[in-house]
């Protein structure tokens, strides 16, 4: 151990695997080695530092070397492979030291090295913890097709924009890093406030990622403090949520209930009547969800997937086979539109085996209300799916084995209380038709079950998307063709006011079409009697607002035609064109704008183009459907922490203290 009198010279190493697999104790007895070795070997030079009292070291030559032997820059060192800058007090804490140490410049000299009073308690767990930190860096990293403009965020530097890959040779001595550059670099440019730059050598990855928020964040000049003191805010918001995780899962792996019985014929007749052949990701989450059913401790899973890609068929496979040990089962959905849908769906499919189903909602009258709720109490009901009523006080259960939430992002915060009440002892399917961002995904996957759906139904074609300028000649021929072959059509016009006045229209231009139309002040009563004559084919239009965002799924509708595209935001217009093509059948979405486009509205509708591709929700809008995806799992009041800093440095800060809690 490094005594204070021999803090005359000390050596720093670089974070790279040969000098973290060797303990500090090494370091100490081949000293003199590495001294005479970095002589003449220049990968020694490249990987080493040492530094003695009163020696002449370029204050900012120094903090770019530390950068880019991977320690990361912090508000204060508390841990191994960390460095701090306060005026001419640099602390850095080697990971080849138990101790950090401060150097204290005058200028560009080395005035004094001390000793911090920081002991490493537990060398092999620091270094343990610190590979996982780099491991997580390089995974949240995801840098391939980087273009002009691009936000990155510098670990510690902050947000700045990628400007290009440039190659310094060393002649160009204005962007030499020292005496010792004697090879070609290559290196990021990032550009920061007031025409900062930082070259951030390429093999250096680890230490970008890419910007995903809610907000353009306000880019700051390089070396502002200002970054070290967000970092280390959102650093402890982050733990505090992990502990928050941390102790749900505890809670619930200390919950049991018996294992569900082994699959019978019913679950296998069930299966044979879906129409569809599953797809693989669909195969893996039953497999995932089997698995779950056998262990003693009550499921608690999110399903993840693009609109159309099956979540429905899986937790009604879960439910049959809950209902199948003797267990009640429920389907809790946020409009009675959707409810009423999934009743119909699911009574089709069940017709002809032993199970009985029932709806649950206002539109019944009082008197359905209470005989249903008296059925369930009695246990004379398998399945109940319903609305916010199922929350009432006078609903009680038999024997109820599971719930399941379909999109959860849409109840409120009273609701998820409610649900939460009933969370310890019951079995939880959450289904999401937001996608889950993939660092996200690897940031909660150790705490919380979360399965993803991202491969779309065999069959399946792109819905063909064509953005044009509003005509009546393009709708007729539209509606026209669509009617030919017996399809049904979507008209989307987000106008409750003037919504009858393109029904007459329509009706002129297509006088053998039969239209009705769907919007949310319509009495319930009537909007179901509508959408239930929508479903048994007996309209060919539906000039709708965007209610038919929500979860509708209609096989034989493939036309979509929405009158101003304009006003739709990315995210929504790329959801409301998953409503069609949920079928074999060759899909058509027209998205029409007036005269004036504006230069936004045009890159919106070009990139929702660009997207044609199934599946392409992760791709299209990163700044909307990923950050709204995170923000439905984690919690709204996350939102501003990861503008802040960006989604991808966000989930890092939690898989990195979800291990250190877990280390404890």
């Amino acid at each position: 151990m490094l005594k204070e009198e021999n803090l005359n010279k000390v050596l720093i190493v670089s974070i790279i695997p040969y000098f973290l697999e060797r303990g500090n104790l090494w370091f100490e007895e081949n000293f003199e080695k590495i001294l005479k070795i970095r002589k003449t070997q220049s990968w020694w030079q490249d990987n080493t530092l040492i530094l003695e009292r009163n020696q002449i070291f370029h204050f900012s030559q120094f903090l770019r070397k530390l950068d880019e032997l991977g320690y990361e820059k912090v508000y204060n060192v508390g841990d191994i492979g960390e460095f701090s800058q306060r005026g001419g007090i640099i602390d850095v804490f080697p990971i080849n030291l138990n101790f950090p140490l401060r150097f204290e410049f005058l200028g560009n000299k080395i005035l004094e090295i001390e000793r911090l009073k920081i002991e490493l308690k537990n060398e092999k767990e620091a270094k343990e913890r610190l590979k996982k930190k780099l491991k997580y860096q390089k995974i949240y990293s995801q840098l391939g097709h980087l273009k002009t403009g691009d936000l990155l965020v510098h670990l510690d530097h902050g947000i700045g924009i990628y400007n290009q890959r440039l190659t310094i040779n060393p002649e160009n001595t204005s962007l030499l890093l020292g005496d010792g550059a004697s090879n070609q670099q290559q290196y990021y440019v990032l550009e920061y406030a007031q025409g900062d730059k930082l070259y951030v050598p390429v093999g250096l990855e680890r230490k970008l990622s890419r910007y995903i928020g809610f907000v353009q964040p306000k880019i700051s000049r390089l070396g502002s403090p200002l970054w070290q003191r967000t970092k280390k805010k959102i650093k402890e918001g982050a733990e505090k949520l992990a502990k928050e995780l941390l102790e749900i899962y505890a809670e619930r792996e200390l919950t049991s209930r018996p294992p569900y019985l082994p699959s019978n014929e019913i679950d296998s007749q069930l299966a044979s009547s879906f129409q569809y052949t599953e797809t693989p990701d669909q195969l893996q989450v039953i497999e995932e969800i089997e698995k779950d059913l056998e262990k003693n401790q009550p499921i608690d899973r999110l399903i993840c997937g693009d609109v159309g890609f099956g979540k429905t068929e899986i937790a009604l496979r879960t439910m049959i086979r809950v209902v199948s040990s003797g267990f009640q089962a429920v389907m809790i959905c946020p409009t009675t539109i959707l409810a009423n849908q999934h009743f119909q769906n699911f009574k089709e499919r069940l017709k002809n085996l032993p199970v009985k189903i029932n709806l649950l909602s206002r539109l019944q009258s009082k008197r359905e209300q209470k005989e249903i709720t008296k059925e369930l109490r009695e246990g004379k009901i398998d399945i109940i799916i319903g609305t916010h009523r199922i929350l009432s006080k006078d609903v009680a259960f038999k024997n109820l084995g599971i719930l399941v939430i379909d999109d959860e992002q849409r109840f409120g915060v009273k609701q998820k209380e409610k649900l939460r009440k009933m969370r310890s002892s019951l079995d939880i399917l959450s289904l999401s038709a937001t996608p889950i961002p993939r660092t996200l995904y690897l940031a909660l996957s150790s705490l919380k079950k979360i399965s993803l759906i991202q491969t779309p139904p065999v069959g399946r074609l792109p819905v063909k998307t064509f953005i044009l300028p509003w005509s009546e000649k393009v709708i007729k021929e539209a509606i026209e063709n669509e009617i030919s072959r017996e399809g049904q059509i979507y008209y989307l016009h987000n106008r409750i006011e003037t919504i009858r006045v393109v029904k007459n229209l329509l009706g002129k231009l297509v006088p053998v079409a039969k239209i009705g139309i769907a919007h949310g002040r319509l009495k319930e009563k009537e909007l179901i009697k509508v959408m239930t004559k929508f479903q048994n084919k007996t309209l060919d239009v539906l000039v709708a607002t965007t209610i038919i965002e929500n979860g509708l799924d209609f096989p034989n509708v493939n036309t979509l035609i929405v009158a101003d595209g304009t006003r739709l935001g990315l995210a929504e217009a790329y959801q409301i064109r998953g409503r069609v093509g949920r079928s074999h059948a060759q899909a058509f979405a027209f998205f029409l704008y007036g005269q004036n486009l504006s230069e936004k509205a045009k890159m919106r509708l070009d990139a929702l183009k660009e997207a044609e591709a199934l599946g392409s929700g992760y791709k299209i809008a990163l700044k909307d459907l990923e950050i709204r995806g995170a923000g439905n799992i984690l919690g709204r009041e996350q939102s501003g922490n990861i503008n802040q800093v960006g989604l991808n440095l966000y989930c890092q800060m939690i898989s990195e203290a979800v291990e250190k809690l877990k280390l404890k």
